[in-house]
Parts: C-alpha cells; sequence; structure tokens
C-alpha cells in the first residue's frame, strides 16, 4: 500500500520540476529580450551618448550650424574683452596722471560723447549680436525636427541677414512658383568674404549708396555671386546728359559726363587710348578707339583666323536673330550685328575701364557677369554664342567644361558657336580642342594658326546638332 502511495507523488514532482524548467526558460529569454532592448536605447553607452540619444540633441540639431553659432559668441566675447582692456587703459592712463585729473574738468557734452563712443557703442554691438544669434526652430509635430535658416549666424550685418531668411508667402498661400516662401540666394564663397560682404551691406536704408561698384564686383568674381540686392539708391552722375540717338551712338565714344569716374585711372574716354600707358587697363586695348572698332569683323585682315560677320551669317541666312557674345569689349560685336538685324547681349567687366557704361550708352546691353555664373538663358534660345578676347588658354581644364556644356544648353538645335581667336600654348592645343569637339557639333570653319613661337590661335564656327530624343 505504501508503495503505491509514492507513485502520485513522485509524479507530482516531475511535473513541478518540468513546470520550474520551463519558467525558467522563459525567464531567460526575456532577460535576454530587455537587455537587447536596454542595449538598443543606448543604456550601455557612454554617459553622454546616452543623454544625446533620450534627449534628442543630434537629431534635432542635425544641420544646426553650431560653428558658425560659436564663432559669433566667440565675436561678442572678443568686443566684450577689447572695450574692458580700453577702459582699463584708460583708468591707469587716469591713475598716473592724478594731478592733472584734479584740474581738468572735462565738459559734459565731451564726457556724454565719450561714453556714446567708447562704452555705449561697443555695448549695443555686442548686444545687438547676440540678440541676433537664431537657434533652430522646431518644425512639424513635437519634437520631430529641428532647423536653421542657412547662414543666418554667420553675418552680423542686420541687411544681410534680412536678406537671406526665407520670405513666408501672406496667410500661407502657395505662390505662382509652386513654393510657400521665398529663398533669396547668395553665393556660397560670400562666407569666405564675410568682412567685405558686410561693408558692401553696411548703409542706410532707403538713402544714397556708396560708389562702391568695384568692391561688389571683386566680391563676384571672387565666388561671392549672386549679391545680396541692396535698399539703398544707386548714385549716378551728376552731370548726366541724355545719351546720343541710336543713329550716332555706336559709332560715337559717349559723353565723358554720363560716367562716374572716381573708380578708375582716367577720367574720361579720350584717356582709354591705347597710346596712353597710363590707361588703367590691359584687356581689349583699343575697345575705346571707334575708328579701329569699325574694321572689326566687317573686313578680312588677310590673316585665316579672322572671320567676318557677313561670311558667318551666310552659313544660316535668316536664322540667327538673337545671341549672346561672351568675352570683353565695349559692345562692338554687337554694333556690327545690330546692323544684319541680329541683338546681341554682351557680357562685360569693368576691368579698369567703363566697360558696361561704354556698351550701353553705345544703345546695346551690357551684362554684368562673370565666369561663375550659370547663364541666366533658358534652354534651346540662343541661335548663336560668340566669344572672343576672355576665355583663353590660362582656364582650368573642368572649370571650361562646366562652361561648354552651359553653352550647349542655352543654344538651340542648329545654333552656332563661334570661337574667335580662342589662343593657348601648343602643347595644350589637343586639350582644348577636345573640349570643343566632344559635343559632336558640325564644322563650317576650323582654323589654326600661329600666334608667336610657343602660342597658337583657334577660329572655329560650329553647328549644334539637333539631337532629337
Amino acid at each position: 500500500m505504501g508503495k503505491l502511495c509514492c507513485f502520485p507523488k513522485f509524479r507530482l514532482a516531475r511535473i513541478m520540476g518540468w513546470l520550474q524548467i520551463v519558467l525558467g526558460g522563459l525567464v531567460i529569454i526575456v532577460s535576454i529580450s530587455s537587455l537587447i532592448r536596454f542595449y538598443s536605447a543606448g543604456f550601455f553607452s557612454p554617459y553622454e551618448d546616452m543623454c544625446r540619444k533620450f534627449s534628442g540633441v543630434k537629431d534635432d540639431y542635425d544641420g544646426f550650424d553650431i560653428k558658425a553659432l560659436s564663432d559669433r559668441v566667440g565675436e561678442v566675447l572678443n568686443r566684450m574683452e577689447s572695450l574692458q582692456e580700453k577702459l582699463e587703459l584708460k583708468v591707469k592712463k587716469m591713475e598716473k596722471n592724478k594731478a592733472d585729473l584734479f584740474r581738468n574738468n572735462i565738459t559734459r557734452f565731451e564726457y556724454k560723447k565719450y561714453l556714446e563712443e567708447e562704452v555705449i557703442g561697443p555695448l549695443y554691438k555686442a548686444h545687438i549680436a547676440l540678440r541676433q544669434i537664431r537657434l533652430p526652430k522646431v518644425e512639424g509635430i513635437g519634437n520631430s525636427t529641428m532647423k536653421e535658416e542657412p547662414l543666418i549666424n554667420t553675418f552680423v550685418t542686420e541687411e544681410i541677414r534680412k536678406y537671406i531668411t526665407p520670405k513666408e508667402n501672406k496667410l500661407g498661400k502657395i505662390n505662382i512658383y509652386g513654393s510657400e516662401r521665398i529663398h533669396n540666394t547668395i553665393g556660397h564663397a560670400c562666407v569666405l568674404f564675410k568682412k567685405e560682404l558686410e561693408e558692401y551691406m553696411d548703409y542706410d536704408i532707403g538713402s544714397y549708396c556708396k560708389d562702391d561698384w568695384n568692391l561688389a564686383q571683386r566680391l563676384m568674381v571672387n565666388g561671392c555671386d549672386p549679391l545680396p540686392r541692396r535698399r539703398c539708391l544707386t548714385r549716378a552722375s551728376k552731370l548726366y546728359q541724355k545719351p546720343y540717338p541710336i543713329n550716332e551712338s555706336l559709332w560715337r565714344l559717349p559723353d565723358d559726363r554720363n560716367v562716374r569716374w572716381s573708380n578708375y585711372q582716367c577720367r574720361n574716354f579720350e584717356c582709354l587710348s591705347s597710346k596712353n600707358p597710363k590707361r588703367g587697363y590691359s584687356k581689349c586695348v583699343g575697345c575705346f578707339e571707334m575708328e579701329k572698332e569699325k574694321l572689326k569683323w566687317a573686313t578680312n585682315k588677310s590673316l585665316p583666323v579672322d572671320f567676318v560677320i557677313y561670311d558667318v551669317l551666310a552659313i544660316k541666312p535668316g536664322e540667327i536673330r538673337i545671341g549672346l557674345d561672351f568675352g570683353i569689349g565695349t559692345g562692338t560685336f554687337a554694333a556690327r550685328m545690330r546692323e544684319h538685324n541680329v541683338t546681341i547681349v554682351s557680357t562685360a567687366l569693368n576691368l579698369g575701364a567703363p566697360f558696361n557704361e561704354m556698351i550701353a550708352l553705345r544703345g546695346l546691353i551690357p551684362l554684368h557677369m562673370t565666369l561663375n555664373q550659370r547663364l541666366p538663358f533658358f534652354d534651346n534660345t540662343m541661335d548663336l554664342i560668340h566669344t572672343t578676347g576672355f576665355m583663353d588658354g590660362w582656364i582650368d581644364l573642368l572649370l571650361m567644361d562646366f562652361i561648354l556644356f552651359d553653352w550647349d544648353r542655352v543654344l538651340r538645335p542648329g545654333g552656332l558657336l563661334w570661337i574667335d581667336r580662342f589662343f593657348c600654348t601648343r602643347k595644350d592645343l589637343d586639350d582644348y580642342m577636345y573640349m570643343f569637339l566632344q559635343f559632336r557639333y558640325k564644322k563650317h570653319k576650323w582654323v589654326v594658326g600661329p600666334k608667336s613661337k610657343d602660342e597658337v590661335y583657334l577660329s572655329a564656327v560650329l553647328e549644334k546638332p539637333p539631337r532629337a530624343i
């Protein structure tokens, strides 16, 4: 009987043992799962990483320009330190001259002026600089994303900050461009010329701008292009006269009084003659001498690399109507083409002489732009692109590649690319020839001629293929 009673007890013990094993296994599985979750949550990371994980600092400030913010704070601290040192030096100087301190009494006006200029002014600038620091703004729901306006903490001048801040549409509507806001653009290299750009944008709103077009052009040439718009009034010549009629202006020097000469070495057009060694410019020498200019592209100089307009237009009779002259000059190519009822836009930089003013006063269209800039024309719109005297063998091949592809973009199918007296060294000729030939344009004219012992000219007229897809 006793043996019969032990069997149920044995079975119960065995069931309890298996149950303990199963429960133990579940505990181990749950523990491992919990450890995996804690690890993925960052509990086993260093303290700073764990805080960053849970506070969302990394995600929230992703894209925020911490360096610009640090630079701004450092700039303010430097100003305050400079002010402190200046005041301490002033006090020490007064301590050394105690006798003069008791004898000399400054007027209240002088005391007020000293406080305004030496104390209040620097403190105000430091205060404003701190006030202008913008932290990221929360966008979306909860703490999902944090964004800052691009470059906003890079600049101190309020006009720059106002310009680059996106402008929201009224009532939250979508504008004609299909966006909720307008982003005003500046060249990315502007951050490298912060001091110069802040000088350019330092003005009183609604008053006259400084006569600083040369500063603007220097910024453009160095990659700060496009420049921000300004809210000041452009200065003109005090003696400005009405321009000559179009039938006279094309081949006549403009009135000297229509140009502001303060930033040029010369003070009139006669001074710009090639005979004057102090004319202030070296590119396009003789461009301001109308008698010489009249001969360009009109008569053959017996050099194979010189093409005349009549022969080029005969390649596409009646098809060339609008075009671009990419070079440096006073608009003579555009003036010649105007005689054939062709409208040409001429790019120009004022490299030591008033090239832009000269083109406009002749009744032609100047386009103030550099090699840094994408052409402001739509795709497949130009009948002709002509280049001379500006983009030559000094240019980097990669930069030239980008430029040529941009020209190809705006040139219409069947349009002409006129390369006029491009020159380079003989050893570089093959590289540059490949750059022009890679587009598989049809050759209408192609001439290579000597310029000097080590340099050669290349002139060509090429036609863009249809490329129908």
